[in-house]
């Protein structure tokens, strides 16, 4: 497989996802905001970090970016495409993935490893997982609650796009459990097409045990599954 990873200015996880993708054998190439073409791929990585340092709204400056009109045809052919973090955010200001996110509810940056249901493991990002498995993979991020109206929440349950959500240490999903004050707990959502994910955990940190843990390898293993 071969995969593209969108650098933009304040991206701060590119050279992170880049190494995760190459450990599972996954030819990267490192594409700047600014072109216009982007070679072609089967994947397309938004990587976490703080595009144009978030001055303006999470990912609404780099949804306007020049490679986005490549990123948003690679999505419409079918391409895989993950966001992750402010990828997430960035996926969410195109349209490509329905909502927003906003503030974490304690108006706090948060870091640390935290626990998720896997609600749905037939996606082509989570089939390596099984159903309502729990697994961890830390987060950092200041603007990770997840918001969408109550039609959209609906469609998301309805089409089972809700893929990850946060719970705790028995499975369990409730308030306590949620870090950041995301709708129903949610952690990573996909589109109705399957075909785009977009996460707030970072899986790219999670890929060795010397860092802490495996649980994200899941993700890059059912891609190439």
């Amino acid at each position: 497989m071969k995969a593209n990873v969108i650098v933009f200015p304040g991206s701060n996880c590119d050279r992170d996802i880049k190494v995760a993708l190459e450990k599972f054998q996954l030819k990267t190439k490192m594409i700047w905001h600014q072109d216009k073409e982007m070679p072609k791929s089967d994947l397309v990585v938004l990587p976490g970090g703080f595009s144009y340092g978030d001055y303006l709204r999470c990912g609404c400056m780099a949804s306007k970016s020049n490679i986005m009109c490549e990123v948003i045809k690679h999505a419409n052919k079918g391409g895989f495409i993950i966001g992750t973090c402010n990828g997430f955010q960035i996926l969410t200001e195109t349209g490509l993935l329905p909502g927003v996110l906003l503030r974490n509810k304690k108006l706090k940056f948060i870091c640390k490893y935290v626990n998720l249901l896997v609600e749905n493991n037939s996606t082509p990002f989570t089939s390596k997982y099984k159903k309502n498995q729990k697994i961890k993979i830390p987060i950092a991020h200041n603007e990770g609650n997840y918001f969408a109206g109550e039609k959209t929440l609906d469609e998301l349950e309805q089409n089972d796009q809700i893929v990850l959500k946060y719970c705790d240490e028995n499975s369990i999903v409730n308030n306590e459990s949620n870090p950041n004050g995301s709708c129903l707990n949610i952690a990573g959502i996909v589109n109705k097409k399957k075909n785009i994910i977009g996460m707030m955990p970072h899986p790219e940190r999670c890929v060795e045990s010397i860092l802490g843990g495996t649980d994200g390898s899941g993700i890059f293993q059912s891609l190439i599954n």
